[in-house]
């Protein structure tokens, strides 16, 4: 009742006010207007086709203003080109004319010229004398016309016979100079020329001879280059031309790097349209790009975090919940940089917990000891030994968290995942955790054997399992696993932990195997090389994100500027979040002094990883026949080799080739023909297998292996 009192006065002057503002009209009510009238007459509008196309729309006015401004621009050069061509074109024609080149032609089909030569003579002495005449007639009239008249008679004599010149130089459909361009509008920039494109596409067997494309959008200089969208004749694919983007590049005379070619997707897409990009100069030269993060006081863990930039200057960030990093490069191309961007994020977001492990032992992440919960610097035993209680640790907290979390009502927590609102609730003990590891290979690759709850197993293997679990449980729990390695091979991340690693980002590396092994398999074949990087592009590397990006929701990958931050930088940031974090009291573990690990039921967490742990990690995953044949015959050249031909593994196996072919289909291993020269040198197609749907195959079959021996031991 107190509400409606209080309200009431409110009420009423809110109606006196009304009351007072109204105006008392005498009469008819006027009458209301019709709304369809002008409906109707902008549906006729835009339908009629006595409406020209260029006035029904603002966009096609401006496109046409454009058209017309070209058109006036470059008329005077169009024109003197015209005259010119009519000269030659009329010179050339009077030339035949005068040689009586029609009668000497003829007779020479006939095998008369001899018998013809004195006709032929007198043919050419009258002609020339028609042209002096002709000659002789237009400067009289010229000069009758100038006393007459005066100068302007000359102007307009000039202004006739070049108009009659132009004219006759014009250029005509199916004559000699006459070239075909893009269907579509006819005005392009002036850079990107339409005739180019088509040859280029031509020039990289991309589309036949006789094809063309068509123009979609009117090309435009977009940013630090030209973008222009075009359709594909009918059955070419998007995904072939992204596929040959570096005989494309060949063919436009640009590096690849300058060369962005994407499918347009989407209820504006289709199959056959391609979005093209081509840089004016190299997209990453220049000074180093500033990392947004320095200016920033406070970042939320929830939100994308800033990486780089790729070729247009599109700011690319990464979104780290729900999903995990690796980083493969070489040596000195910016690894350690690329890895420091996500992990300042974190650190700027006083709710999150850090595992720090520099297998590397330098300071690069020294200021992380600051923020960090557990930190591991080293390359010795007692550093890979505490890497693996830490982890150890962290797999029985990702137990802990799931068992929380079924306690949950719905509100709380509604999709058994966990909410901003989880992460920062003190009284749950579920913050965003992430795992960083710097040169992850020194830890992986330890080779110390040791008995688990009965079981022998390497080091190095056991660490590959607790962070394939990480990756592949955590993440509904907040756990961010992020890798870095500058040995991006098969024997360094095995294929169980590289699988359920969500975003990958390759720098330079050495071959394209090593950029499908970071990327994913056939990366390469798509187009996604990082082989192919410049060695002078340092921070400069191929993203496959786990996500949406700037560039796009359904971009497979993208080649990105990475932001660079250098040591001090670095250790500004560490330092603002540990002041984030005091404020916030939320430092814990390692930054503030308590390195003691907590008791762990080692058991429960054996029996978390399942087959993760096998008794012998040197024996591979009993592999079915005939994989298993192809294996052992290719040893090495399993990851050398790029492909096989059918009929070298059926001779080499002493297989019936229609059995070898079903029974590898039912693996998912199936045949393609691929070009490879033989004893002669000679190119020729054969049928065959690539060793990268080989070695899928061998994972695929292995996690189906896993996944079985798991089920089994967590029945009772």
């Amino acid at each position: 009742m107190s509400g409606e009192t209080l309200h009431a006065p409110a009420q009423s002057q809110e109606a006196e006010r009304h009351i007072f503002d109204a105006e008392l009209i005498d009469g008819e009510l006027p009458s209301e207007p019709q709304p369809n009238r002008r409906r109707r007459f902008m549906n006729w509008w835009q339908r009629s086709p006595r409406v020209p196309a260029a006035l029904k729309s603002w966009q096609a006015a401006k496109h046409a203003a454009v058209d017309v401004l070209a058109f006036i621009v470059r008329s005077p050069w169009r024109f003197v080109s015209a005259v010119g061509r009519g000269i030659a074109a009329v010179v050339r024609g009077w030339r035949r004319w005068v040689r009586v080149h029609d009668y000497r032609d003829a007779a020479e089909q006939s095998e008369k010229l001899a018998d013809k030569f004195t006709e032929i003579r007198a043919l050419t002495l009258f002609r020339w004398r028609v042209t002096g005449l002709v000659a002789l007639s237009a400067a009289a009239a010229v000069t009758v016309a100038y006393v007459v008249y005066g100068g302007p008679a000359l102007w307009i004599a000039a202004g006739i016979a070049s108009a009659t010149l132009a004219v006759f130089g014009r250029r005509k459909d199916g004559a000699p100079g006459r070239k075909p361009v893009l269907a579509g509008p006819r005005t392009l920039t002036w850079t990107m020329d339409p005739q180019v494109l088509v040859d280029a596409f031509r020039d990289a067997k991309l589309i036949g001879k006789d094809e063309s494309l068509r123009l979609v959008e009117r090309a435009a200089h977009d940013g630090a280059g030209w973008a222009v969208t075009v359709d594909l004749p009918a059955t070419r694919k998007a995904a072939d031309v992204i596929k040959h983007r570096e005989a494309l590049a060949s063919a436009l005379a640009v590096d690849e790097l300058q060369l962005i070619v994407e499918r347009v997707r989407g209820r504006s897409g289709h199959a056959g349209r391609v979005f093209l990009w081509v840089a004016d100069e190299d997209p990453y030269s220049g000074a180093p790009l500033r990392f947004p993060l320095q200016d920033v006081e406070f970042w939320d863990a929830w939100r994308s975090i800033p990486f780089g930039r790729d070729a247009r200057n599109r700011r690319i960030d990464l979104q780290l919940v729900w999903t995990s990093l690796v980083v493969g490069a070489i040596p000195r191309q910016g690894k350690t940089c690329a890895t420091r961007l996500p992990a300042a994020g974190l650190i700027l977001d006083p709710y999150t917990q850090l595992y720090v492990f520099d297998g590397k032992g330098g300071k690069d992440w020294q200021a992380a000891e600051a923020v960090a919960h557990r930190y591991v610097c080293g390359d010795e035993q007692e550093h890979t030994e505490a890497v693996r209680d830490y982890l150890v640790e962290l797999v029985a907290e990702v137990q802990a968290r799931f068992a929380r979390m079924s306690t949950l009502d719905d509100e709380i927590c509604p999709e058994s995942k966990i909410t901003p609102a989880i992460s920062r609730d003190r009284d749950l003990g579920m913050p965003i955790t992430a795992v960083i590891i710097d040169e992850v290979q020194v830890y992986l690759e330890n080779p110390t054997r040791q008995e688990i709850e009965g079981k022998k197993i390497t080091l190095g293997a056991y660490i590959a399992d607790l962070l394939t679990y990480l990756a592949r449980k955590g993440p509904a729990v907040g756990i961010v696993v992020i890798l870095a390695t500058q040995r991006p091979d098969s024997n360094t991340i095995p294929s169980r932990l590289r699988a359920v690693l969500g975003s990958r980002f390759a720098l330079r590396v050495m071959d394209w195997r090593d950029s499908n092994i970071v990327l994913g398999e056939q990366m390469n074949t798509r187009g996604f090389d990082a082989s192919t990087l410049l060695p002078s592009h340092k921070g400069v590397g191929i993203l496959r994100p786990d996500g949406d990006t700037d560039a796009g929701a359904d971009t497979v990958a993208v080649a990105v500027r990475t932001f660079y931050m250098d040591n001090a930088e670095w250790r500004s940031i560490c330092e603002r979040g540990r002041t984030l974090r005091e404020a916030a009291r939320t430092l814990t573990g390692h930054a503030a002094g308590d390195d003691s690990p907590r008791a762990i039921d080692q058991a429960a967490v054996v029996k978390a990883l399942g087959s993760g742990t096998r008794a012998d990690d040197t024996s591979p995953v009993e592999l079915p026949e005939p994989l298993a044949a192809v294996v052992e015959y290719l040893g090495d050249d399993l990851d050398q080799r790029e492909f096989v031909p059918t009929a070298e593994l059926t001779n080499a196996l002493d297989v019936e080739p229609s059995v070898f072919a079903r029974q590898m289909g039912q693996l998912e291993c199936r045949p393609t023909r691929h070009r490879v020269p033989d004893e002669d040198g000679e190119v020729r197609r054969v049928r065959g297998y690539f060793t990268a749907d080989i070695r899928a195959a061998i994972d695929r079959v292995s996690d189906e292996i896993s996944s079985a021996d798991q089920s089994e031991a967590d029945q009772p």
